[in-house]
């Protein structure tokens, strides 16, 4: 099982939009990034758990835990033209864009902040993506230490 780190914008999709999903389970659409459709399209595999992360927020920070239940697939909201994530030049014979089904296992009981990930960044969580100068990437792994010490601490204070 691999692990990973989701982004979403809680105003446009929030943890508490995928909590009221049927089911708990949605599609993670509209990445139109190459190297996030990349690892969407083939490397996140059903069964990973992703941290459900919320950016570009008064509080940015991972807000909990989502399990992948459906493995890459064509996005389809690159076809609609009514849809905000349209792509003109997107083909459904050869999509450009994919996306994976997800599903909540949990919600944290705090938001782990930014700030907060970014104190432990020279120590506990070297290396960890998110953290790197630049990095925008709406799509990252986590490695297993990396994993287990996020979860450490969303338990914590």
């Amino acid at each position: 099982m691999n692990h990973w780190l989701m982004k979403s914008e809680p105003e446009s999709f929030s943890i508490d939009h995928l909590a009221r999903a049927p089911r708990k389970t949605t599609c993670w659409d509209g990445v139109r990034n190459y190297q996030a459709r990349n690892m969407l399209r083939d490397e996140v595999k059903r069964g990973d758990l992703a941290f459900f992360y919320h950016s570009n927020c008064e509080l940015p920070g991972v807000v909990g835990i989502v399990e992948i239940v459906r493995e890459g697939y064509p996005d389809h909201t690159a076809f609609d033209p009514e849809d905000h994530h349209f792509d003109p030049q997107s083909d459904p014979q050869n999509p450009r864009w994919f996306m994976v089904d997800v599903k909540l296992v949990r919600k944290f009981p705090r938001v782990v902040s930014l700030r907060e990930l970014k104190e432990y960044a020279g120590n506990k969580l070297s290396g960890f993506r998110l953290l790197a100068k630049g990095n925008r990437l709406s799509v990252m792994p986590v490695s297993a230490a990396h994993w287990k010490f996020v979860n450490s601490i969303s338990e914590a204070k």
